[in-house]
């Protein structure tokens, strides 16, 4: 009920732009509205935001689309597909003998998902095919579990079971609940605060962008460094740690090259490529809008090492050995 309350507030308020807009006499000398400005100057990302519309919408281009581009999927056919999704999502709850995927969220919001898939290049929607030396890697480390359990140890659990990170950038994509997150910015810096496991990013900000930390240093969220390109908040990060770094890349050679635009009033245009050429056979990038809505800030996430959830993974994993 919050998060509906929060959507008709929005709305709302949005609502009401077309109406002043479409009163004025059309004029061609009428320029764009200039995105706010920081006091020192800086285009103004700040406020809390949310992809909660998008939790469902697959990262890859769905091979009924086969043949077709992002921008050709929009219009009724895109709110067809959402209030599918929608619907069953719904129907799930009338009774489930299993949880539906998205049985955490209000499914009211999946409807009004703006994109039927996420990976915009290449230009068929599909993250490209992985290097030899990247399948090497992945044999390896299924060999190395070969022989344990999923709940042997808590090193059996992923990180995210554990409450220890999403990594990056996978703790800025839709999941099931979470979904809240607070852009603030200062003088030469941008703080990203994620409501899902509480974590932060403090990104320095600068003309020429400062040299990355030395390669010894490894972070689960990487190390970012931004800068301005006009209006496009440009941020490079590298130094990623070998447990938490994305699809198994090469955390000595991923970058991420994020770009945050606003679009409009309420929207924030998240683009991610991800390079690393001993990973995939060519860069790839995926995109995203967040939503402004001041009326949802973050709350916390009552989630850590150690937390109730893991020992009873393990404790039920155990009960079910000695059965």
């Amino acid at each position: 009920m919050r998060r509906l309350a929060s959507a008709l507030i929005v709305a709302t308020a949005f609502a009401a732009v077309p109406v002043s807009l479409a009163a004025q006499a059309p004029s061609k000398s009428v320029k764009p509205l200039a995105p706010a400005r920081t006091p020192w100057g800086d285009p103004d990302l700040q406020g809390n935001y949310t992809n909660v519309y998008e939790d469902g919408t697959p990262l890859e281009r769905p091979d009924q689309f086969a043949g077709r581009k992002l921008e050709e999927v929009s219009g009724e056919e895109l709110a067809a597909i959402k209030r599918a999704t929608q619907q069953r999502t719904i129907a799930n709850f009338e009774g489930p003998i299993h949880a539906p995927d998205h049985w955490w969220q209000d499914a009211l919001f999946l409807e009004k998902g703006s994109q039927a898939w996420l990976v915009t290049d290449p230009p068929d929607g599909k993250i490209p095919p992985t290097t030899p030396e990247a399948q090497q890697r992945a044999a390896a480390r299924a060999q190395a579990r070969t022989g344990r359990g999923p709940a042997d140890s808590y090193e059996d659990r992923s990180l995210y079971d554990r409450c220890l990170t999403r990594g990056l950038p996978g703790s800025m994509m839709p999941t099931i609940y979470g979904n809240s997150y607070r852009i603030v910015q200062g003088q030469g810096f941008v703080a990203i605060l994620y409501e899902m496991i509480h974590e932060t990013r403090v990104i320095p900000i600068d003309a020429k962008p400062r040299p990355h930390v030395g390669r010894n240093i490894h972070l689960d969220m990487g190390d970012g460094r931004g800068h301005w390109e006009g209006d496009t908040l440009v941020v490079e990060t590298t130094n990623f740690h070998p447990r938490s770094v994305y699809r198994n890349a090469n955390p000595e050679n991923l970058k991420l090259i994020e770009r945050f635009t606003r679009i409009s009033p309420d929207k924030v245009k998240w683009s991610v490529t991800l390079e690393d050429p001993t990973t995939w056979t060519r860069p790839w990038t995926f995109s995203l809008p967040l939503t402004a809505n001041e009326s949802e800030p973050l709350l916390p996430y009552e989630c850590h090492e150690g937390n109730y959830g893991l020992r009873n993974m393990l404790s039920a994993a155990r009960a079910e050995e000695k059965k």
